[in-house]
């Protein structure tokens, strides 16, 4: 979102000094959720508020001149794993420093909130893989954002709504396909306004969930957890169901073969993608399980 009023400022050499670098307050993430928007990442309509309740810490915001110019998250869900995400920098002051200076200071703060062998997540898109692997995070893989039309459908079989299903059976299976514990964001991601969270059962067993939220465009199916690729058709056929018409998003873990599978039989359509890096040892997750990761900005 560009502010013209400070249009003129992109020939000023920044003084880094006078970037004030401090946690963020709430009504400044919806900020940034809006300048995310502007950029094309089509948050959740609802994320923000999911987004601060798992950890009001994990939000830093670049001040200059009493205005914020930039900001990013860096979510811890324990001590063992944090994920660095929503990093953006005001356009009229990109190119100036401003954005490695703050980046550089995230991943300081979030390796201070963490124990010293904590693992930091992160998704970023391909081009700026090189420059966060000079900050010593590795490549793990590819997320790819796929883009498909709901339609009406008959629902299948064993498929039921979340809240049918004791949340500690959702947590402990959510837990089996997540480098962390995040049960206080699962209470809140499974009960957003407007979404729809389904779960698939085989023999009375939990084999998978997903989630369907409303984005500014569209939207966004995430977390995709099955057992196998039959499940995963079941959920995302359950869940789009409800949107006839509308489209929606789901981000592929590109090593997942039955995922990439899933999304050609769909007929949807790669529009976007980033790369998956961790700083520390990549998690050992059962990848042929996740149809489609949360989100781009936790995880």
């Amino acid at each position: 979102m560009k502010d013209r009023q400070h249009n003129g400022n992109r020939n000023q050499t920044l003084d880094l000094f006078a970037v004030t670098i401090r946690a963020m307050r709430r009504d400044e993430l919806d900020v940034l959720v809006d300048w995310a928007a502007a950029e094309g990442w089509n948050p959740g309509l609802h994320d923000a508020n999911v987004f601060w309740a798992t950890d009001p810490e994990g939000f830093v915001a670049a001040e200059l001149d009493g205005e914020l110019v930039g900001g990013g998250s860096i979510v811890c869900y324990d001590r063992t794993f944090g994920f660095m995400g929503f990093f953006i920098v005001r356009p009229d002051w990109r190119g100036r420093g401003l954005g490695n200076h703050l980046w550089r200071e995230r991943l300081r703060r979030i390796r201070l909130r963490l124990d010293a062998s904590g693992v930091v997540g992160m998704d970023g898109v391909f081009d700026m893989q090189p420059y966060y692997a000079s900050g010593g995070f590795r490549f793990a893989g590819r997320d790819l954002r796929f883009a498909g039309r709901g339609r009406e459908r008959q629902f299948p079989e064993g498929l039921v709504p979340v809240t049918e299903i004791p949340f500690a059976d959702l947590d402990a299976y959510d837990r089996a396909h997540f480098p962390a514990s995040r049960t206080y964001f699962l209470e809140r991601w499974l009960r957003m306004p407007d979404s729809h969270a389904l779960a698939a059962l085989h023999d009375g067993q939990l084999a998978g969930y997903g989630v369907l939220r409303p984005c500014r465009e569209g939207y966004k199916v995430g977390p995709l957890f099955a057992a196998g690729i039959d499940t995963a058709r079941d959920l995302l056929h359950g869940l789009t169901a409800h949107i006839p018409g509308e489209t929606y998003y789901l981000d592929v873990p590109e090593d997942n073969r039955d995922a990439i599978q899933l999304a050609a039989e769909e007929n949807m359509e790669e529009v976007f993608g980033c790369a998956r890096m961790y700083f520390g040892p990549a998690p050992d997750l059962p990848l042929h399980e996740i149809f489609g990761v949360t989100t781009f900005e936790l995880g």
